[in-house]
């Protein structure tokens, strides 16, 4: 997400602009501020942070989840709520999270950060692409709520796909998912996302997805263009998107955007997503172009849980060793 630098060193970086509240700062100004201040950060070094998605672990407590990561080594988390003791992450949907006072948040992002661990973002996944207004307008409300629980926990990034809709009509001859009246809908929806992240002083990473409305690297590109805001950036998932694009395309389409990856992976020609190691992703290439196009944005494993993260953390850590990278 970086390197369509248009303006000079001198312009805002995006963590000056939100943190002087500047909505009109042009997102790809804001975003070549970002590559140069990251880059300048983390680019010496060569160092690669990895982190690890919390919903492979429902069966256990934070405190479990907690003390197993940070024994593997592990010092950033991607957090959802999923675990035996909060137990409130719906993919696609969304929950009542009327228990989570802010004291239980506290105590939450207490538990990882007192086992040495970073809470890097919080997986939302509610539906933003439904047809109907009024589910649209709860689940908007429900990102609010989130981002409020992210205040609590001193977490101020948030993830999320576009969201699913299957119509129980018979198929329309062009997709609802690439339909001009949903993208133009999508726009009004992530403007007023958007708006609720500059409330809460946060930022939200959409998640693109070769079968979503964020089908392939162009399609997000064009998107987040027209919608012209430093609060809506991505996250980036290889896996998501190499049966439509190469590792380079993304890269060349999204990098001044990028904050995080997803390392996972996926079979050519699956629907499925796999663990590191186990599908056609080149990582070794992959780790290469996110250390340069995007220094200092972690790579979470993801779809991998108590039992299988070791073998996925392997490959990642062998990936970033043999492209000359080290582990941060």
């Amino acid at each position: 997400m970086r390197k369509h630098e248009i303006m000079s060193q001198h312009l805002l970086t995006r963590r000056d602009a939100l943190r002087a509240g500047i909505g009109s700062v042009p997102l790809l100004a804001v975003a070549s501020g970002v590559a140069n201040e990251r880059a300048e950060a983390a680019q010496p070094a060569g160092k690669v942070p990895i982190g690890i998605a919390t919903f492979g672990f429902r069966g256990m407590t934070n405190a479990q989840v907690a003390g197993q990561l940070s024994e593997a080594g592990f010092r950033i988390i991607q957090l959802f709520l999923s675990q035996s003791d909060s137990n409130y992450w719906r993919y696609n949907s969304r929950n009542d999270l009327s228990e989570l006072t802010p004291e239980r948040c506290k105590a939450i992002a207490d538990t990882y950060r007192q086992a040495g661990i970073t809470i890097d973002s919080i997986g939302v996944y509610t539906n933003l692409i439904h047809p109907d207004a009024d589910e649209r307008s709860a689940n908007l409300a429900y990102f609010d709520e989130m981002m409020q629980i992210g205040r609590h926990m001193g977490v101020g990034t948030f993830i999320t796909e576009a969201g699913h809709y299957r119509s129980e009509e018979p198929a329309p001859r062009i997709p609802y998912e690439f339909q001009e009246d949903t993208w133009n809908t999508m726009q009004e929806t992530f403007k007023q996302l958007a708006g609720l992240a500059e409330r809460n002083d946060a930022k939200v990473l959409i998640e693109p997805y070769f079968l979503s409305f964020f089908a392939s690297a162009k399609r997000t590109r064009v998107f987040l263009e027209q919608l012209d805001s430093p609060r809506i950036r991505i996250l980036l998932d290889p896996a998501n998107l190499i049966e439509l694009n190469d590792l380079e395309e993304m890269f060349t389409q999204l990098a001044p955007w990028i904050d995080c990856f997803h390392a996972k992976d996926r079979k050519l020609r699956s629907d499925r997503g796999v663990a590191a190691g186990e599908g056609d992703l080149d990582y070794v290439k992959f780790v290469t172009l996110a250390a340069r196009h995007a220094p200092g944005a972690p790579l979470i494993l993801e779809y991998v849980d108590a039992s299988s993260y070791q073998a996925a953390l392997n490959h990642l850590r062998s990936a970033v060793k043999e492209a000359g990278l080290s582990e941060r």
